[in-house]
């Protein structure tokens, strides 16, 4: 293998690559979202700046999308956690944990981009009238939410204004002696964005202690809204808008 097959080659392994070097695009992604409030003090602890949180409305969108099929990955399911975050004049959201079904999908999503993807076993599925998102680590519930099956149409509008948010992540790259190689805040957005249904209705969400998938350190405080929608989808790719090793003109002085 010479070089210029070597710089071709950006995924590991290198002979049978987990992922493949194409553009996604998501087809009946169905999205089960719930808002909740927690504790300003919890969300000020996780979110990097120079992102701000809204410490008087201190949310947190809990959801859980079933992708129905995905070119280069097939079908999976993926749960986690984003909180609302402003980045300048620019409101978004900070994906602060993701959990997949998928090796190929979180090995992408973490060396690709910036997705905090890890592996764990979430399912979307309806039982009797509710729809019911559920998230294992291993064999133990981290969290189960549950929502009215279609109880009341949602304006197609306001659920791509939902799912077309902006998104910030964190990308980090260790160097081989530990320090910080890369460490970088970037941005992203999804294009291509088909609204197929919106539903709204009334929703519960539990959340529960584990120190690998630790989505109970964000609280449960009161349930604000939800959401069902189910898309046809693109995501964009992530762009660097921070660079927390360059030292700013201040931090020189």
């Amino acid at each position: 293998m010479n070089r210029a097959q070597i710089l071709r080659t950006l995924d590991t392994p290198a002979t049978a690559p987990a992922y493949a070097p194409a553009a996604v695009r998501f087809t009946d992604r169905e999205y089960l979202s719930i808002v909740y409030r927690t504790d300003p003090e919890a969300l000020r602890a996780v979110v990097p700046e120079p992102l701000a949180v809204d410490a008087g409305e201190p949310l947190v969108r809990f959801e859980v999308m079933k992708m129905g099929d995905v070119t280069s990955y097939g079908p999976y399911v993926e749960a986690g956690q984003a909180i609302p975050v402003r980045y300048g004049d620019e409101r978004g959201e900070y994906l602060h944990a993701m959990y997949l079904d998928s090796f190929a999908a979180t090995a992408a999503g973490r060396e690709v981009s910036a997705y905090p993807k890890a592996m764990g076993t979430p399912a979307l599925y309806t039982d009797h009238a509710a729809l019911v998102g559920t998230l294992d680590y291993g064999r133990v519930r981290v969290a189960t939410a549950t929502m009215g099956y279609k109880h009341h149409p949602l304006d197609p509008e306001l659920a791509r204004e939902q799912i077309a948010v902006p998104t910030y992540m964190l990308k980090t790259v260790p160097d081989y002696d530990g320090s910080p190689r890369v460490c970088e805040l970037v941005r992203t957005q999804i294009t291509d964005l088909v609204v197929k249904e919106a539903h709204t209705g009334p929703a519960r969400l539990q959340l529960f202690a584990h120190v690998l998938a630790p989505l109970a350190d964000l609280p449960v405080r009161e349930v604000v809204s939800a959401s069902h929608i189910v898309t046809d989808l693109t995501l964009d790719r992530a762009v660097p808008v921070h660079d927390y090793l360059s030292l700013t003109e201040e931090e020189l002085s």
